[in-house]
Order: C-alpha cells, then structure tokens, then sequence
C-alpha cells in the first residue's frame, strides 16, 4: 500500500482557499529582505503572556545576539506583569528586555497598540481562538510572525489563516509555527527515514496522548475574585471550546500534525469518533470533553487510530506507532525524543539534550529574517489544525465528518461581543443529538 493521500478534490479546493503554494519549510521569497544585516536591533513584541507566551520570549531572546523585547499585550495586567517580572528575573536575557511602561497594553484591542509601537517581530501566544485575527494583524502591520499551535479553533478561522499567511508570503514575511516537533533535529532524521522508505509502505498509524489532569481556575475562585463570566472563561480557557478548541485542538493536534508529516503532509478523507465528558464533569471544567477516539480514513483507505484522554489516576502514553510493510517506527515510546525503527532497516534514535525544539524553531525563525529567506509554515499548520478540528466535529456530533465537511463548516465559534460581562457556559456536546454546521 503507498502513502496515503487526501482525495484530489479536496486538495484543490483547499489549496485554492489557501492561496499558499510550495512544500517545502523555507522559500526564497523575492521582495527585499527586513532587518538582514546582523548588527541591527531586531525588536520583538509578546501578544499573550501565560507560561507559554514567557517561554516563547525567552527562546526568541536566546535566538539572536542582538534582539529586545519592548513591548507585551495580554487581556489582564496581572498576567503581563507576571510574566514581565519572571523574565526580567533570568539572568540568560535580562539585558534584552527593555519595556517600558507605555509599552504594556492590556485589554482586547491590546494587540493593535503593540503592533503600532515599532516591533518587528510579534510572538503569537494567546488561547488559540484569537490567533487568526492577530496573524492577519500582524501580516497587515507587516511583521514577521513566531504562531503558537493550534491556528484556530474552527473552519472561519483555517480561512483567515490561510488567507494571511498567503498575503505574508506576498511580503516576505516568516511565519513558524509551534508545531514544534518539526523544528526537532532528531524527529527531522526519523521522518526522513519513513519518508525514505525505511519501513516500506505505511499500512496503518496509531498515535495517542494519553495525559492526567491539567490546572483550572474554579467557579469559587472566579466569585472571591469577583470575574465576570467572560473574564474567568478567558483565565480558564483550557475549557472553553471557543476559546481553545477542546483538548483534541489545542493539545492532542501535536501528535496529529507529528503524523501527517510522516504522510508527506497529506490529510485525511474522513473520520469517524467518540468521546465524552466521564471524570471532568463539574463546570469549573467548562464544557469540553476529557476524552476523544477518532480514525481517520485516507483516500488509500489506510488508517491513522487516534486517541487523547486528561484524566488524573490513569496510565499516561504520549506516542505514536507507524506500522509499514517492510518494518515499525515507534516514536517517543521510550521517552521524549526517543525513536526506533524495527524490521529490515533496524535504527534507534537517542534523544540528546541540546536538540530543544522550542528553542530550534525560534533559531531558525531569526535566523531567516538576518538571511531574508522567509520561512512559511502557513499551509501545514492550518490543515494540521483543521484535522484536529475534524475529530472534535466527529466526536461531538457522533457522525462521520469528511474533509470537505470540514473545510467548510460555517461553525464560528465566538462570542456576540469581546467584553467583559455576562458570558452563558456552552452546553456539553452530545453525540448524536449536536448537530454538524
């Protein structure tokens, strides 16, 4: 059996929506290249200051000899100082930071004034619901892009990103993606080896994410604290569908992204699922599920298995298993980074401790903008996206969902208006009774 591929159809039709041509991570683009000399100060800028957003700040300062962090956005001041602080506090960077008071922006339109404050760089680390508008914003004010994964939460959104990373592509913009396990060294050399053919055909897939519980903010915090809805939502977004895409989007999409890489960045025809709410079930959890299992079918006919679970007390499992004709690669089944391919072409991939792929795909990210050649990742990271998305429709619905079902729902999911005020919780999916859209 050959590698997998989407349907023509389907390809057609999104590439013709994405508007995003090339295959590879890096194109020579031809406009001139933004802030090429080495000597010049690249300026960088922070929308999103959780543990991630400071994490990313701190990887894009370690980047570059000669960067700064001047400006940070983010819904509550409370969090940016927070951040602001703890990165201050790292000795490795702290003679890279220089922002100003003036220069932290609060609230939802926070974003706008630090793309107008003079960054040349803006790190995209906000729940994943706003990433589409911000990554048009930025592409509009002409800024080179690092992008949290997931891209967006639903359809509406994978049309934006695909829209701006097009127009980014326009004006030599790089855009990298916190997929980041296509920015890890030895993950690269394993798929090389798949995509060389080193366990034959692929015949089926298996890939899992199988973790504990995660922090949330509870329902009591948020009335001692005095949140409105909208305010506690956002602070306890991992929860909210809106506002992260369930954990299938936001979490689960690392393995799913991980497995079309290994399919040559083909996508799948249709899925099918199940799911539910078993051991999350009070509303300080919101109204996502704590479980998902989805097969995705190809147009080959072969068979990607998938499944994520947080529940707390259980046996955790984050790997992935690709099952060939002429032999098995088992990834991360031996730790974080570990490989090995078993059968004919016997290999074992050792994790080492300087391949960070966190700090890798920032590396390469400015790296690109010193040499002019723009890295897009725009294409696959929206479909990788929109294949999460995929199974969080099959399993909420209970229904088969095709890629083109997908591509085109018009489910957007956002609330009336960005405030902070009376916010009603979405009700629990039920499958078979939630219908597709």
């Amino acid at each position: 059996m050959s590698q997998s591929t989407s349907s023509d159809a389907s390809r057609r039709d999104f590439l013709k929506v994405s508007a995003v041509a090339g295959a590879s991570l890096t194109a020579l683009a031809v406009a001139p290249a933004v802030h090429a000399a080495g000597g010049d100060t690249l300026k960088i800028g922070l929308i999103g200051c959780g543990n991630r957003g400071t994490g990313a700040a701190t990887q894009a300062l370690n980047a570059d000899k000669n960067v700064k962090l001047v400006a940070m956005a983010d819904a509550f001041s409370d969090r940016l100082q927070s951040s602001l602080n703890t990165l201050k506090n790292d000795a490795d960077i702290a003679a890279k930071i220089d922002v100003k008071q003036e220069c932290c922006f609060t609230g939802f339109n926070a974003y706008k004034a630090l793309l107008e404050s003079g960054v040349d760089v803006v790190l995209l680390c906000t729940p994943p619901h706003f990433r589409p508008l911000h990554l048009q914003a930025a592409i509009d004010a002409g800024k080179h892009i690092f992008a949290e994964k997931p891209v967006a939460v639903d359809a509406p959104g994978i049309h934006k990103i695909l829209d701006a990373c097009a127009e980014a592509k326009k004006k030599n913009l790089s855009i990298v993606s916190g997929f980041c396990w296509r920015y890890h060294h030895g993950m690269r050399d394993t798929m090389k080896r798949v995509h060389h053919g080193d366990i034959g055909d692929l015949v089926a897939i298996h890939t899992q994410y199988n973790t504990g519980s995660l922090w949330h903010r509870s329902l009591k915090e948020k009335a001692d604290m005095g949140w409105s809805d909208m305010e506690w939502q956002l602070r306890n977004w991992l929860y909210f569908t809106w506002l992260s895409g369930d954990h299938i989007v936001e979490q689960h999409v690392h393995s799913l992204d991980k497995m079309a890489w290994a399919l040559k960045n083909e996508y799948p025809v249709k899925a099918i699922g199940t799911g539910g709410r078993q051991v999350r079930t009070a509303p300080d959890f919101g109204h996502i599920f704590d479980h998902h299992a989805v097969v995705f079918e190809y147009a080959n006919g072969l068979k990607l298995f998938s499944y994520c679970r947080q529940q707390a007390g259980c046996t955790n499992d984050v790997s992935d298993t690709l099952i060939g004709t002429r032999g098995i690669c088992h990834i991360n089944a031996n730790g974080p980074g570990a490989a090995t391919i078993t059968g004919a072409n016997r290999w074992q991939l050792r994790p080492r401790r300087d391949d960070n792929m966190y700090q890798n795909e920032h590396d390469e990210l400015f790296a690109s903008i010193r040499a002019g050649r723009a890295i897009n990742n725009g294409d696959w990271m929206a479909r990788s996206s929109l294949m999460a998305i995929m199974g969080r429709m099959a399993t909420y619905t209970g229904k088969v969902i095709t890629w083109d079902m997908a591509l085109h729902s018009k489910e957007e999911l956002k609330p009336e208006k960005y405030e902070f005020g009376p916010l009603p919780m979405p009700a629990v999916a039920k499958p078979g009774v939630t219908k597709f859209a």
